[in-house]
């Protein structure tokens, strides 16, 4: 118990005094082992940094995020937006439902929530403004449509998990199909009834030549999602390599398709990725450590013990499970709460008879949720950043959005089908 005070006052006091996440993650640990473990080698602990991003299937992430990064350089957005738009921009809500729409494909594309909000929420937030919806309304929606990204495969959050845990990524990736659909389908009918209560003017429907001309556009763009999935769905190859295909193909859509980036981009591009890449494997590393070190003193069985009691049945394992990573995720990144609670409530939950890709999808909605939770949810300040607005503004009408993501957990939990059955 002395140790788990020493440490949670540590790494809170170092949060609250704004030093850097990877600091905060790295400095509570050591201290504990210098006061209660002197004896373990420093050596150990170099190992375990090292060993935390070590993992071959760490390697899709720096591709991933280098794919994204080319394609929100270029058109395929824009393209994404076009042809969801011809189809249903038209009906009440269109337009909302086209940007839910679209950010469930560049999600598909990006697997990141922030980049999908950036490359989705600029244009799609000036449409939906000029198209006379509500101005809080166009920021909660986007923001919490930009979450789907982490449930619809590739997803780093479910690269994290998999990293943890070591559960299949490839098997993750097609569970997620569904719970993601899921949202994107109550994002959609609340969007059609919002509009509808405030009467929102629809835009006029497409012509069969716009619709062809969007189709043509849009169909070089819809070739990610396809790869991804069904290459991992029919065993053609593995995650990682699905996420070097996908920069390759972007490369080919975006440089010599719509000739909209050039090779001398690339410079610029690859250093944005390798930063976003380094900041992402330091807090893993750290977050490894950090994970060690609470393994180590035996922490886990301590606080499995203390918050679910002996025995505990597989419902209270999800329930107590979903209450820790949603908070969890308000004042820390989703991948810091992945890596330091998963080892937590991992082996209660196995042992309690929960599917550890239920477990997975579980966690990686809650870290979702989180992202757009106030009072620290990244998509919040995200938001309020790329769209220069107050944060009161940011989060008035985040609440519905909230209630609904809510459903899909309740959804998850009471039937484990959801999130297994395409991989049955």
């Amino acid at each position: 118990m002395e140790m788990l005070v020493v440490l949670g006052v540590i790494m809170v006091v170092m949060f609250a005094l704004n030093f850097p996440m990877y600091l905060a993650l790295i400095v509570p640990p050591l201290i504990v082992l210098m006061t209660f473990f002197p004896n373990v080698e420093p050596y150990l602990i170099i190992q375990q940094l090292i060993a935390g991003v070590s993992t071959q299937v760490l390697l899709a992430v720096p591709l991933f995020i280098f794919a994204a990064d080319i394609m929100s350089s270029g058109q395929i957005s824009g393209r994404l937006l076009d042809l969801v738009e011809v189809f249903v921009g038209h009906i009440r809500g269109g337009l909302a439902i086209t940007t839910v729409a679209a950010c469930t494909f560049f999600g598909a594309i990006s697997g990141s929530t922030q980049a999908t909000l950036v490359a989705i929420g600029r244009p799609m937030y000036g449409r939906l403004d000029e198209s006379g919806y509500k101005n809080e309304d166009s920021l909660a929606l986007i923001e919490s449509s930009s979450i789907i990204a982490l449930l619809i495969p590739p997803s780093i959050s479910m690269i994290m998990y998999c990293v943890v845990t070591g559960t299949s990524v490839a098997d993750l990736f097609i569970s997620g199909v569904v719970p993601g659909l899921i949202m994107l389908f109550l994002f959609s009918v609340y969007s059609y009834f919002l509009a509808k209560k405030n009467d929102t003017p629809r835009t006029k429907k497409a012509t069969l030549k716009e619709i062809k001309s969007a189709f043509k556009n849009g169909l070089a763009p819809l070739g990610f999602p396809i790869i991804i999935f069904v290459g991992i769905f029919l065993g053609l190859f593995s995650p990682t390599e699905a996420a070097a295909i996908s920069v390759l193909y972007a490369i080919i859509c975006e440089v010599f398709l719509f000739k909209s980036v050039k090779f001398k981009d690339f410079k610029d591009i690859a250093l944005s990725s390798g930063v976003v890449t380094t900041a992402v494997f330091v807090l893993v590393a750290a977050g490894a450590l950090l994970s060690w070190v609470i393994s180590y003193a035996r922490l886990p069985q301590f606080i499995a013990e203390l918050v679910l009691g002996t025995n505990p049945s597989a419902l209270r394992v999800l329930i107590t499970t979903t209450i820790f990573f949603f908070v969890a995720g308000m004042f820390v990144d989703s991948l810091v709460a992945i890596v330091i609670l998963t080892p937590i409530f991992y082996a209660p939950a196995v042992a309690a008879g929960v599917d550890p890709i239920q477990l997975g999808i579980l966690i990686v909605l809650q870290a979702a949720i989180a992202s757009v939770s106030p009072p620290f949810g990244c998509n919040i300040f995200t938001a309020s950043a790329v769209f220069e607005q107050p944060y009161a503004k940011v989060v008035r009408k985040i609440p519905i959005y909230l209630v609904i993501l809510l459903v899909v957990t309740v959804l998850i939990i009471a039937f484990p089908q959801i999130s297994t059955f395409l991989i049955s």
